[in-house]
């Protein structure tokens, strides 16, 4: 019998990885080496080759795009890339993105919400807790040596049964919903559009739903219709004694205006993940006792880092097998 010739090995999918030149990979090396085995990634800032001229010259292979953090993908870098057909991202938030124009030319979007959602749900939950018990500032009362000198600690306040309205009940915010509907609150929503499977009450604009609340919690994305959503008319419905945690983006929030609510006892507190100026938070923050800060670090689990390598491998494998998407970006 003649010999069999040798198969020739399989040309790999190939992967367009997007990130700014300052960007590392914050992959772990393991992971790195999977993906690098299963797919062809193109990183055009780890070739000697000038930018333009390597996307240039790949572009017209490219369906698939990989994108690292917060690097910017605008309308006409999309126009750079002609067969483009899937936008993997490694962030739940995608401000960075222009998804009207992905949209528009049928591109579809998947983010890393879902594999996010249950560890910065636990953190939204722990900072209301924080705030409402005023834990950390019971601590700073401890350390500081004033428990023998004023002995009485002020009250705290009782979780269970208040109103709390989330904004935006996608992944992140329903794994919000049912943590606190264990400790006995009640819950409503505002989104952009009612969700026919959900029983929560909806209401259509969030100074409404702020007005039938005592707390709200920001998980929605930043985009144009949301930007400084939360401002002082917001701020004024939810009352004196009502709290907003922020696990969204600084930018959901009038800050100056949340500033001035605070400062002045219009609100009754505060807890804060995200800020309008990352790294630079707002110093009159510091010195107040019902406001709590993260710095955005709501995600910052190993479990969450692993779920989101697990989604990025499933995604590209379904997009490859022509099998369905994992935590696609919906456009309604």
């Amino acid at each position: 019998m003649a010999d069999k010739e040798p198969q020739q090995p399989k040309e790999l999918p190939i992967v367009l990885v997007h990130r700014l030149p300052s960007y590392k990979i914050p992959l772990d090396p393991s992971f790195r080496d999977q993906l690098r085995s299963q797919f062809h990634m193109l990183d055009p800032h780890e070739s000697p080759e000038p930018y333009d001229s390597f996307l240039a010259r790949h572009a017209p292979f490219i369906r698939v795009l990989m994108t690292i953090g917060y690097s910017p993908i605008s309308a006409e870098f999309l126009e750079r890339l002609p067969v483009l057909e899937l936008i993997v991202a490694t962030s739940a938030g995608l401000n960075h993105i222009d998804l009207p124009a992905c949209w528009s030319r049928g591109i579809v979007v998947t983010n890393a919400s879902l594999a996010f959602a249950e560890d910065v749900a636990d953190c939204a939950v722990g900072l209301l807790i924080d705030v409402l018990r005023r834990i950390s500032a019971a601590d700073r009362f401890v350390r500081g040596r004033l428990w023998p000198v004023k002995e009485n600690y002020p009250l705290g306040f009782k979780l269970g049964d208040k109103r709390v309205g989330i904004v935006g009940l996608g992944s992140i915010g329903s794994e919000v919903a049912k943590r606190l509907l264990a400790f006995g609150c009640t819950i409503a929503y505002t989104s952009r559009n009612k969700k026919q499977s959900v029983s929560f009450p909806f209401y259509a604009n969030v100074r409404d739903l702020a007005a039938n609340s005592d707390v709200l919690v920001l998980c929605c994305a930043l985009t144009k219709e949301t930007y400084h959503m939360i401002n002082k008319d917001v701020m004024v419905a939810l009352g004196k004694d009502g709290v907003i945690i922020n696990v969204g983006r600084g930018s959901l929030i009038n800050e100056k205006e949340l500033l001035q609510c605070l400062v002045g006892g219009e609100m009754g507190g505060a807890g804060l993940d995200v800020y309008e100026i990352e790294p630079n938070v707002p110093k009159e923050l510091f010195g107040l006792d019902n406001v709590v800060l993260s710095p955005h670090c709501a995600v910052m689990t190993p479990e969450s880092f692993e779920a989101l390598d697990q989604l990025i491998v499933v995604n590209l494998k379904a997009f490859f097998s022509n099998k369905p998407l994992v935590s696609v970006v919906s456009n309604e």
